[in-house]
């Protein structure tokens, strides 16, 4: 099999265990020009080096939609690429910094330090609707419904709602996976479409109406009162907190569990440490972190390590690879809660997550509270169901059994 061949996202064994293929690409060409058209970046120095790299640009991936019209008999991608172009993943300066600022309070450690009750109140709830049947969907039951909740009451949105949430945030978050179809794309613009038209159809609802409370609310005052920012752009970053927020924590939960249930003594030592909790986290979030990939552009050609990368080339850089790098993290394929940890789960430079600190609590207060409760908890299936993403890494389900009080 011939170099550019080594990479291949779309195959069943990839999406089980994609840790070999980054093996293999590490040791044989870390810096790997893929069939993709696109290089492929494994090595944590050079990934790291690439975040922090202003050769190196956001994707161009809303102008690469809006191209795509000219192959479509009948409708658009308009709705999509507008939607997503105001995402912060593909805004530059100053319109990232903008935006980011408008923001970025309501995500600062204190306001999250503040929603704790609440996520932990979330996470007891949810876990109380199946604690007498003995079993548990990790995904269906727990992971998906905490961030979707969360998200919905960061937002000021109705709660009874975080259902259409759930829905539109699973297929959206896709339109990071390329290439993708046509009918892909049309399907992702028109739950676009649905999904804009639900804010504002909310957003009309609460115009001058001072009771209600939540970010969409501050941004439309932002919006009304000081001119600072546009409805598409409020909309775009609904959305992008609706997906992304839900996806990555849902992932991250299932992911980390899983691991903790296939490496059964760190599933006893976090049970018998819970004080370790946040220790156990960063290192769950590098064993098998959510966000597997992430994309850029260069902006003017570069040579790294004796490879030529032409401007407008494509680099996609593997944070997954980067995470499991045995010249950054010792026996990087176990899990050790003692590990000084500088892993790559939440991107870095600019782009770096805006949502981390939400997205590190709820994992820290799901799986403590998990262990707590259900202590005895064992995996009910051989077979795991991973979704078909190159982006995103989680479990579509898993099943689970436990000792009912």
């Amino acid at each position: 099999m011939g170099k550019n061949k080594l990479f291949n996202p779309f195959s069943s064994e990839f999406h089980q265990n994609p840790y070999a293929t980054y093996d293999k690409l590490r040791e044989e060409d870390p810096i790997h020009w893929s069939f993709l058209h696109a290089w492929v970046i494994t090595r944590y120095e050079d990934v790291d080096k690439i975040l922090k790299d202003n050769r190196f640009q956001v994707d161009d991936l809303p102008m690469r939609l809006e191209g795509k019209n000219i192959y479509l008999q009948g409708g658009d991608l308009s709705t999509l690429a507008t939607t997503i172009d105001k995402w912060l993943f593909f805004q530059k300066v100053p319109d990232h910094t903008r935006l980011r600022g408008l923001v970025s309070k309501v995500f600062s450690p204190h306001a999250v330090e503040i929603m704790e009750e609440k996520i932990k109140k979330t996470v007891n709830e949810l876990l109380d609707k199946v604690i007498d049947t003995g079993k548990i969907d990790l995904i269906k039951d727990l992971a998906s419904p905490l961030p979707a909740i969360t998200v919905t009451q960061i937002l000021g949105l109705p709660l009874e709602d975080y259902d259409n949430l759930i829905r539109w945030s699973y297929d959206l978050f896709f339109v990071f996976d390329q290439p993708m179809s046509l009918e892909g794309y049309q399907r992702q613009n028109e739950i676009a479409i649905e999904t804009r038209n639900y804010l504002l159809d909310f957003m009309a609802k609460i115009e001058n109406s001072p009771q209600y409370e939540g970010l969409i609310s501050q941004l439309m005052k932002a919006k009304n009162e000081h001119n600072q920012l546009t409805e598409d752009e409020i909309l775009g970053f609904c959305i992008m907190l609706l997906i992304v927020g839900q996806e990555t924590t849902k992932s991250f939960i299932g992911n980390g569990m899983l691991a903790l249930l296939q490496q059964p003594e760190k599933f006893e030592e976090l049970k018998n440490k819970p004080h370790i909790i946040k220790e156990a986290v960063e290192e769950l979030l590098r064993y098998d972190t959510p966000v597997q990939v992430i994309a850029r552009i260069a902006q003017e050609d570069v040579v790294i390590k004796g490879k030529n990368i032409k401007k407008g080339d494509k680099v996609i850089l593997c944070l997954g690879a980067a995470n499991r790098d045995s010249e950054k993290f010792f026996q990087p394929d176990i899990l050790n809660f003692e590990r000084v940890n500088y892993n790559l789960p939440f991107g870095g430079g600019i782009h770096f997550c805006l949502g981390v600190f939400l997205a590190r609590l709820q994992g820290q207060i799901a799986i403590k509270i998990l262990l707590e409760r259900l202590p005895h908890l064992q995996l009910a299936t051989e077979k795991l169901d991973w979704r078909e993403s190159i982006t995103l890494r989680g479990l579509k389900s898993l099943p689970l059994t436990f000792l009912s009080p």
